[in-house]
């Protein structure tokens, strides 16, 4: 089945269940999976021209990219939760599994489920909508546009939650075209419901991926809020109260404003990308009690509290796996590679974005974790941004290695304009790390069991 039009490639669900299910398949993730791999020359080429092009086509590029994913609000209507979830189940090998997992999208964790060999089905989606108009710091203007092709999009889809998300730090360009509807799974709906049924072993485990990561949001209606900025790197009091950061920031882009004006929060509610909206869990409960399967809740405040447990896994799992060598391959939000981790024998540590926090998980991680290699992969979303981590900051961080710290697929004079990244990062991790190792079978459910049994809870996630 092919992709639905509805669903925006760029998104961390859509590249993270491919990459996923590619690695399940025995196959690699080039091109973040959105584009068929004949393409890859003319991409290499035109990523080049795009790379050496003045800003301003630059940044148009990457606009127009992102706009020709968006659906036309007047189609809305005819957008199907339903049939998103279709196409999600029908990337995965039909056969059973031990397990499946469920809820919040986390790329440390398309790391596990990937050694384990199990689905991962997402309760987040990304539907992009096209409109112009707005400026990018008037989140109200786009909230009273956005009022009418949101009530049409869940008048046609009853069971799911609308996360109307405006962040004018992050997605500065994409937003100039598009709006961002981001939908939860209240229910888990047939195409799931019936993929679980059909491929879950009987008395199986269902986990429930819950990120309890909350932002502060205006309720507009039944379904349906409005989230002003996102996780990165500025924080919400930034977005919704200014400071000497956003004033900055919004003079270096030459805006008439000195802060923004956002609608008034009434509540934290679960962030629009990644929290868990806890209604959806009461479906599967429902399901797992139905049918005797087991379930285990996996949650964590924060997304990247995932990574360093997940990459104290791999240096695990490599050692019983007579990796030789130590060598760390940092991912930045979905420029990620599972099926050539494991293949070059490499440890994981995903990053949520390219951002100064994110830098600081990474440092901490180091702090307590030494490798002989580090490659470093950023995504690029082409915006000096509040929290932007500089160049010379991830230097510092790939100067840690013992032996040898280098950037993968990362061009660090354009970034974070390093629009050729997309193509780059698959090919050059292949050059770059000449080890190879088999693939490896699925790990059995009680090698996690022995794993957390030797942590002591040394880690920020809880396993219930």
């Amino acid at each position: 089945m092919k992709p639905t039009r509805y669903l925006a490639n760029f998104d961390s669900s859509a590249a993270m269940v491919r990459a996923l299910a590619n690695y399940i398949r025995g196959e690699d993730f080039p091109l973040l999976g959105a584009m068929p791999r004949w393409r890859a020359p003319d991409m290499k080429l035109f990523s080049r021209l795009v790379n050496a092009s003045p800003r301003t086509i630059q940044e148009q590029v990457y606009i127009w990219a992102g706009r020709f994913e968006a659906v036309a609000a007047r189609k809305l209507d005819a957008a199907d939760a339903g049939r998103i979830a279709e196409w999600v189940v029908s990337l995965y090998p039909k056969r059973r599994y031990p397990a499946i997992a469920i809820g919040s999208s986390n790329g440390a964790l398309t790391h596990l489920w990937c050694a384990f060999g199990i689905p991962w089905l997402p309760q987040t989606f990304l539907v992009p909508v096209a409109r112009h108009g707005p400026h990018p710091d008037e989140p109200q203007e786009d909230l009273r546009w956005a009022e009418e092709p949101a009530r049409a999009f869940l008048k046609a889809n009853p069971d799911v939650q609308l996360h109307h998300l405006h962040d004018p730090n992050q997605d500065r360009l994409m937003i100039q075209r598009m709006t961002y509807f981001r939908f939860k799974k209240l229910s888990l709906g047939h195409a799931y419901e019936r993929f679980i049924e059909d491929h879950l072993e009987p008395g199986g485990t269902i986990f429930i991926v819950d990120c309890g990561l909350k932002w502060p949001t205006t309720r507009i209606g039944d379904r349906y809020v409005f989230q002003f900025g996102a996780l990165g790197g500025a924080r919400a009091d930034e977005y919704h109260q200014g400071g000497e950061r956003v004033t900055d920031y919004l003079r270096r882009h030459q805006s008439h404003r000195t802060q923004w004006e956002p609608p008034r929060a009434d509540a934290e509610r679960p962030e629009a990308e990644w929290g868990f909206e806890p209604r959806l869990a009461e479906d599967i409960e429902r399901l797992a009690q139905a049918r005797g399967y087991r379930i285990r809740r996996v949650a964590f405040k924060q997304p990247e509290h995932a990574s360093p447990f997940v990459a104290d896994f791999y240096r695990w799992w490599n050692e019983k796996r007579g990796v030789v060598g130590s060598r760390l391959l940092v991912e930045s939000f979905i420029v990620m590679e599972p099926y050539w981790t494991v293949r070059t024998g490499s440890v994981p540590f995903w990053m949520v974005f390219n951002m100064l926090p994110s830098a600081d998980a990474l440092e901490t991680y180091l702090n307590r974790a030494e490798f002989d290699d580090i490659h470093l992969m950023l995504f690029s979303h082409g915006v000096d941004s509040i929290g932007l981590a500089p160049v010379e900051r991830w230097r510092a961080l790939l100067a840690r290695a013992r032996r040898d710290g280098r950037f993968t697929g990362v061009d660090p004079h354009a970034f974070p304009r390093d629009f050729a990244v997309f193509v780059r990062y698959h090919y050059a991790l292949k050059d770059q790390i000449k080890a190879r190792y088999p693939a490896p079978p699925p790990l059995m459910l009680d090698e996690l069991d022995a794993f957390l049994a030797k942590t002591d809870g040394r880690y920020p996630v809880r396993w219930s």
